[in-house]
């Protein structure tokens, strides 16, 4: 038995049928076929004159609230952040550059920055598209001033020695693969994509920091006191790293952000282990903080961020101090998220953005 056109069967079946015809070539079999008989399933043919709805429109709509986007604007805030981060610590790299230990370590040190000006490239390019006003990367780098940058304070802070600044990468840079490996699976996929490329960038940042920090604290008893020293001058500034931001919530309750105060233990976790390898100790403000944090969670409260010295204010807004509605509990705002800088970024951005400042409107 043969299927005729359009996958009706024949209706000659019998021995004494006609023998099947040639195949119709399947152009023809469009022209020929008449059209297919109406099924039960179909929905009746509109009256005349009436347009047909399109099927998609009888397509009843799925039970329960529609899930709404996140806010453009505040991923772009969000995106805006971090990649402010990442700038302004590759512009602190940069400065090593001729000036660091070995010309092994000049090439390391402009390795690891360009690694992290790529990641701001990528979410200041992000962020402006977001915005919609029509800004690229170059315009969110060169033409915004310190006040309307949002990066952590932690990374503007100067160089000082080659200690200083390997405990000020390895605090930066053991924080920031935690975040990234976490926003690796962003909702956004922009976000997520941006994210996985610099995991692998960030854990050598890690590696790079981690080596030098076993190397100094582990060597001669001046290289052990400095290291110790910087680990001093950069702790105040660690908290900040993982105090949230209020208006980032709804974009970690979608999946979107990260929590950053969720990063803190693993955090604790690996740095404890490298200053142990390293025969360092916290510095007092740290272990403070640390018991304050332990207790907490034995209580089964919120980890506090209090304890130990407090940098905020030192070049920041007075009102930095809890007046801030915008600032989470326990004393430790996140400064630089709010745009409150130490005296030490604008300088830096000054040094950043005068070539580009200089002779405005061009095109570089």
């Amino acid at each position: 038995m043969n299927p005729g056109a359009g996958g009706r069967e024949d209706a000659a079946t019998g021995p004494g049928a006609a023998p099947d015809p040639a195949p119709t070539p399947s152009s023809a079999l469009a022209s020929t076929s008449g059209p297919e008989p109406l099924r039960a399933s179909d929905p009746p043919p509109p009256a005349s004159g009436q347009v047909p709805q399109p099927v998609s429109d009888r397509v009843p709509p799925a039970s329960g609230p529609t899930p709404q986007p996140p806010d453009r604007a505040l991923v772009a805030r969000y995106a805006l952040a971090l990649g402010d981060d990442a700038l302004i610590h590759a512009q602190r790299l940069a400065e090593w550059v001729t000036r660091a230990p070995t010309l092994e370590d000049d090439v390391a040190l402009a390795n690891l920055g360009l690694d992290l000006l790529g990641q701001a490239r990528a979410l200041l390019t992000y962020a402006g598209r977001l915005q919609g006003a029509g800004r690229d990367e170059d315009d969110l780098a060169y033409q915004r001033d310190d006040h309307e940058f949002t990066n952590v304070r932690l990374v503007e802070l100067p160089n000082g020695d080659f200690a200083v600044s390997i405990a000020r990468l390895l605090a930066f840079a053991v924080y920031r693969r935690l975040l990234l490996e976490r926003l690796s699976t962003s909702a956004d996929p922009t976000l997520a994509a941006i994210a996985g490329k610099a995991v692998p960038e960030i854990a050598y940042h890690v590696d790079y920091a981690r080596g030098w920090l076993v190397r100094l604290g582990d060597g001669t008893e001046e290289s052990h006191r400095r290291l110790q020293a910087g680990l001093t001058t950069v702790w105040p500034y660690v908290d900040e790293l993982f105090t949230d931001v209020d208006a980032f919530e709804p974009l970690v309750a979608d999946g979107v952000a990260v929590a950053a105060s969720a990063l803190r233990p693993a955090w604790d976790v690996e740095l404890g282990a490298a200053l142990t390898e390293a025969t360092l100790t916290l510095p007092e403000a740290g272990r403070a903080d640390r018991q304050t944090r332990g207790a907490a969670r034995q209580s089964g409260g919120a980890a506090s961020q209090t304890g130990g010295a407090d940098p905020q204010t030192e070049g920041a807004d007075p009102q930095a101090r809890g007046a801030d509605p915008q600032i989470g509990p326990g004393g430790s705002p996140p400064a630089g998220r709010l745009g409150r800088h130490t005296e030490h970024l604008a300088p830096l951005l000054a040094t950043l953005q005068e070539v580009h400042r200089a002779p405005p409107g061009v095109s570089w």
